[in-house]
C-alpha cells in the first residue's frame, strides 16, 4: 500500500499493564508493514504512554487507535473512563518524577496533542490523542 494512502487500525485491550507491550509490539508492525519506520521509536514511546494512562487511570477496557493521513500519523487512546485528563507539567520540573510524566512527554515529542469526550451507544469515555507528521 502506498505511503500516502489513508488507513487506520483499532487493537481493543483489556485493562492489562501488558497491553502496554503488546500496544507497541502491534504499532510497530503496523508502521513497518506501512514503510513508515522512521516513525517507529518515537511512535512506540507515544503510544506506550497513552495505552499505560488508559490502563493504569481506568477500570474497563482500552483500544489503541492508529490513523494515517495526509501525511500525518495519529496516535490514539481510547478508555471507558469520561474524566478529562491530567493536565500535563512542563517536562523540565517533572524529570525527577517516578509517575506523573506521560503526558509531559507526549505534548514534548508530538507535534499536536489533544482528548475529547466520547459517547456512543450508550458508552461513555474519552480519547487521547497525538500527531506526528512525517516531514
Amino acid at each position: 500500500m502506498p505511503e500516502n494512502e489513508p488507513w487506520e487500525y483499532t487493537l481493543y485491550i483489556p485493562n492489562d499493564v501488558r497491553a502496554v507491550t503488546v500496544a507497541r509490539r502491534t504499532l510497530r508492525l503496523i508502521l513497518t508493514m506501512h514503510g513508515l519506520i522512521r516513525l517507529t521509536d518515537t511512535a512506540e514511546l507515544l503510544a506506550a504512554e497513552l495505552v499505560s494512562n488508559a490502563v493504569r487511570h481506568t477500570k474497563g477496557p482500552a483500544a489503541l487507535r492508529v490513523r494515517w493521513s495526509a501525511g500525518v500519523l495519529r496516535i490514539g487512546a481510547w478508555d471507558a473512563d469520561p474524566e478529562p485528563p491530567e493536565p500535563p507539567g512542563e517536562l523540565e520540573a517533572i524529570t525527577e518524577l517516578e509517575a506523573g510524566r506521560g503526558l509531559a512527554m507526549v505534548r514534548a515529542c508530538a507535534d499536536l496533542w489533544g482528548w475529547h469526550p466520547l459517547a456512543r451507544n450508550g458508552n461513555r469515555g474519552k480519547f487521547v490523542w497525538c500527531d506526528l507528521a512525517a516531514v
